[in-house]
């Protein structure tokens, strides 16, 4: 069942956060599971269509959702060839649930996690990049910790880098076990698991160049938009929240604010709230993966900005 394969994060917050119009054109960019997309397409009751984006195959597995629907594999980064394709000039609303499914998490030959001892790939789109096993095994130890350290804002980067360097050179690292072991004593007890959570993270998004993948989707997203158009991100962790929260308070993933001749901020849109939805406690309890989401919902401006 879908709901065994992903647990979908704040989905009536997201989904409200939309706002959805019937006849309305919008596109969920994570589709994963698929549930945020069957509750969109619920509430377009049967009219407009829906676009749902993800290049693994085991999500265009379960992307069967009928009239109104279409799926497209590949990376969310592409989202404006893709719309121009298939013809549509604008959007009314975009979801993204950024991060690892429940699923990928669960799948042991995926290497996402480090629960079990698994090849060390952690490609989203297995037919293509380079793996997990590459970047440890080939890149300078210098460039691995700075992964290590802008990516899993670890601390110690260097000494683990240093380790992993040993450890490779005696053999290739291939498994998230061999990994686990040449790191072994360098992760404190009080905070092992966290430690090792942003390890895996690092290198994540290094294979899958995630945040260029993220603004260049964002970027998008905020020219696609039509005027009071939606956009509406769930985040995970600090990077990916700093590029969202820039985007939708300047219009760009830096954070740099351009003002017009009367003080006033050009920014694209506005924020809904100023404030992040996170996830009540119930479903914290529900569903771990949902405890450190936090949603932004932003609206594309009538005139494309000169917001007060």
């Amino acid at each position: 069942m879908n709901s065994e394969y992903h647990i979908p994060v704040l989905l009536k917050e997201s989904v409200d956060g939309l706002a959805v119009r019937p006849g309305g054109v919008y596109a969920d960019v994570t589709f994963g599971g698929g549930g945020h997309s069957r509750e969109i397409l619920a509430r377009l009751g049967g009219s407009g269509r829906l676009y749902g984006f993800d290049q693994d195959a085991d999500a265009e597995a379960r992307a069967s959702l009928g009239d109104g629907f279409t799926f497209v594999r590949s990376n969310f980064r592409y989202l404006k060839n893709w719309m121009r394709y298939y013809g549509e000039e604008h959007i009314d609303g975009l979801l993204a649930d950024l991060g690892v499914s429940s699923h990928h998490l669960d799948d042991a030959s995926r290497g996402f996690s480090f629960r079990f001892d698994a090849p060390l790939d952690m490609r989203m789109n297995r037919r293509a990049g380079a793996t997990a096993a590459d970047v440890l095994n080939t890149y300078a130890e210098e460039r691995l910790a700075d992964v290590l350290y802008l990516y899993g804002e670890l601390k110690n980067s260097r000494r683990l880098a240093a380790a992993i360097a040993r450890a490779r050179a005696a053999r290739p690292l291939a498994t998230t076990g061999d990994l686990m072991g040449a790191v072994e004593g360098l992760l404190p007890p009080q905070r092992a698991k966290k430690d090792a959570a942003r390890l895996f993270q690092a290198l994540r998004i290094e294979v899958n160049h995630e945040l260029d993948a993220l603004a260049e989707m964002l970027a998008a997203a905020c020219s696609l938009l039509a005027p009071g158009g939606r956009l509406c991100v769930i985040t995970y962790h600090s990077l990916e929240d700093r590029m969202v929260k820039n985007m939708m308070r300047a219009g760009n993933v830096e954070g740099r604010v351009s003002r017009d001749f009367f003080g006033r901020s050009s920014a694209p849109l506005r924020q809904i709230s100023s404030k992040v939805i996170v996830p009540s406690a119930e479903e914290q309890e529900r569903n771990p993966r949902s405890r450190s989401a936090k949603l932004r919902i932003a609206e594309k401006l009538p005139d494309g900005g000169a917001a007060e």
